[in-house]
């Protein structure tokens, strides 16, 4: 009997995880591409972290307890890549490539994924005005590298292309099946899907 019902929610656990990651994880891993700076069509680096991120959400699945698991999938994807922000100073091509791993995290985090900036703050160890700093400079950045005018005189966009991310098709805990990244953080936008408060770790300059 304990073996049936320890069986019977292992099956439920996999189905609702299961079914977190159709919808979610397209999303979530064009955040992890934008923070790893792979170009799209190449995505293995956003891939590793993700699973790992995954892999963690599940093993906390039952003790979630109302917590959404997009938040906290969120937060461990920042954590993690703050731990590892070291491996990725030297991007290949992708849209935030220019940006040092710790821009790279802000402008993910409060722009594409809409934190707010006490929490993003909170949630890197770093006082408000560091992360708004930050921020600035990741734009302007970002600004900088577009296109002045174009041939006939029509003005350039002044920020990156506006996010895209479509859910993947339904994968298996943890794996995230493989897909694309493509998009980047709108310039001045929001497009979060609940900010979380995570915990302090920090991305060295």
């Amino acid at each position: 009997m304990v073996r049936e019902r320890r069986a019977a929610r292992d099956g439920r656990r996999a189905r609702e995880f299961e079914v977190f990651v159709a919808g979610a994880g397209g999303r979530l891993l064009h955040a992890a591409a934008l923070l790893t700076g792979e170009p799209t069509g190449d995505t293995e680096a956003a891939e590793r972290l993700l699973t790992a991120a995954l892999a963690r959400t599940y093993a906390r699945w039952d003790r979630l307890r109302g917590e959404d698991p997009y938040d906290h999938t969120r937060r461990t994807l920042a954590a993690l890549f703050a731990h590892r922000g070291h491996r990725y100073r030297h991007p290949r091509g992708g849209l935030l490539a220019r940006l040092t791993p710790q821009e790279r995290l802000v402008l993910v985090l409060r722009l594409y994924e809409g934190v707010a900036e006490e929490q993003t703050a909170a949630a890197l160890g770093l006082p408000v005005e560091r992360v708004r700093a930050i921020c600035t400079r990741a734009v302007t950045a970002m600004r900088s590298a577009a296109p002045r005018r174009g041939t006939y005189g029509t003005p350039a966009s002044a920020g990156t292309p506006p996010s895209t991310g479509q859910p993947p098709a339904a994968g298996t805990p943890p794996s995230t099946g493989r897909r694309t990244a493509t998009g980047a953080a709108g310039a001045g936008t929001g497009a979060g899907a609940g900010a979380g408060t995570g915990t302090g770790t920090g991305v060295a300059p």
